[in-house]
């Protein structure tokens, strides 16, 4: 079962959307275009407040092969 965390290789600031993105199967960039499209729409503030709390909720992304190869 796939979990959503954050993910190491698909962020900009911390993860969090790479990571929603990631999980839907869905580029990175267009979760980012529809959360700034949903946050312009109902507010910043709880658009910010949402990804803080997202932040310090998901869990980063277990290091793969592939990651440590790089490190």
């Amino acid at each position: 079962m796939k979990k959503l965390t954050r993910s190491r290789t698909d962020c900009m600031i911390a993860g969090v959307l790479g990571g929603v993105g990631e999980y839907l199967h869905v580029d990175g960039n267009i979760v980012r275009l529809i959360y700034l499209l949903v946050m312009l729409i109902t507010g910043i503030v709880p658009g910010v407040l949402v990804y803080i709390l997202a932040f310090f909720i998901l869990p980063d992304a277990p290091v793969s092969v592939h990651d440590s190869a790089k490190v």
